[in-house]
Formats: C-alpha cells, sequence, structure tokens
C-alpha cells in the first residue's frame, strides 16, 4: 500500500506520517526530504520558494517511485505538500486501488484559535528554520487553497476544525 499525505505548510503531515511508520511500520518518504537533496546537490536549479515547478519537478519522480513500489508489492508513506490534485491521472486502475490519498486541512476557526499551538508544534518531528513570513493569514489562505482544490478535484480531505489528533486518522 502507498499513502499519500499532503496539505499546507504545518498542518501536521510529517507528524501523521511519524504516527503511521509506528502503527503499520511503513518507511516514509518526505517530498521535503528529495527537494533539499536535487536542491543541494544541483541537480536542479529549482530554489526552495518555486513551489509550483517543484510540483511538477519532484511529482515526475515521486510518481515512479510509488509505481516501483507497487510493482515489488511493499508499502511506503510518501508526503509532503508536493502532491499534485490531479495526482490520479498519473495512475491506472491497477496502481489506483493500492493508494490512499490523505488531504489535511486546517478549518478557519481552528487556525485561529490554535495559531500559537500550530507555531509551538512546528518541530514536532522536523526541525524547522524559523520563517518570519509565516503568518496567521498565510495558513489560513494555504488551507483554503487546499480545501478548495479538494473540492474542485473531487479528493476527500480531512479537516481538522477542533482538535489535531493524528491517532484519528491512523486507521485503513
Amino acid at each position: 500500500m502507498v499513502i499519500l499525505i499532503t496539505g499546507a505548510s504545518h498542518t501536521g503531515k510529517t507528524l501523521l506520517a511519524q504516527k503511521l511508520l509506528e502503527k503499520y511500520k511503513y518507511p516514509y518518504l518526505s517530498a521535503d526530504h528529495l527537494k533539499m537533496g536535487l536542491i543541494r546537490s544541483k541537480q536542479t536549479a529549482l530554489t526552495p520558494c518555486d513551489d509550483e515547478e517543484l510540483t511538477v519537478y519532484l511529482w515526475s519522480i515521486l510518481k515512479e517511485i510509488i509505481k516501483t513500489v507497487i510493482e515489488n508489492g511493499q508499502n511506503i508513506i510518501v508526503e509532503g505538500c508536493y502532491i499534485p490534485f490531479d495526482w490520479q491521472a498519473s495512475f491506472d486502475e491497477a496502481y489506483l486501488r493500492q493508494i490512499r490519498y490523505i488531504c489535511l486541512v486546517m478549518s478557519d476557526a481552528y487556525i485561529r484559535a490554535h495559531f500559537d499551538d500550530i507555531l509551538r508544534y512546528e518541530n514536532a518531528i522536523e526541525k524547522r528554520m524559523a520563517d518570519p513570513d509565516f503568518t496567521m493569514e498565510l495558513i489560513l489562505q494555504d488551507n483554503r487553497y487546499y480545501l478548495e482544490n479538494c473540492r474542485q478535484h473531487g479528493l476527500d480531505c480531512i479537516l481538522i476544525d477542533s482538535e489535531y489528533d493524528p491517532e484519528r486518522f491512523c486507521d485503513f
């Protein structure tokens, strides 16, 4: 099985991937780690700020990793914001039966009520560099974008509206 976890920055994708790893013993691949490896090794001229271009570039690699995992009867969790909303178009039905998609979206109310907590737990799994441009307005905008695109593409999302408990999302 392949589990895809996506969503806006700070929605808990990496924490959920870690919880799934602990429960199912599936390894996980961070699209952010792949991105930074390719950038630092100068395999691409893209920068961490080139989100749209990075989605196209990284997805061309990630989708082939996913196919290889499925063909080998293996399991993996792929997490990151570089999973396009039309991801299903990359696979035929035999592959799609082996993929679970999770998009984490925080509601406006949750973000407004828990913004300090979101910042406090941003380093729960990985060490992040402080981003002075990360504001409540930015996270509100990003989460609305994910919610809107999930709806437009007929994708389910997990709406985090009252509390974030990744254990709730770990059963398949």
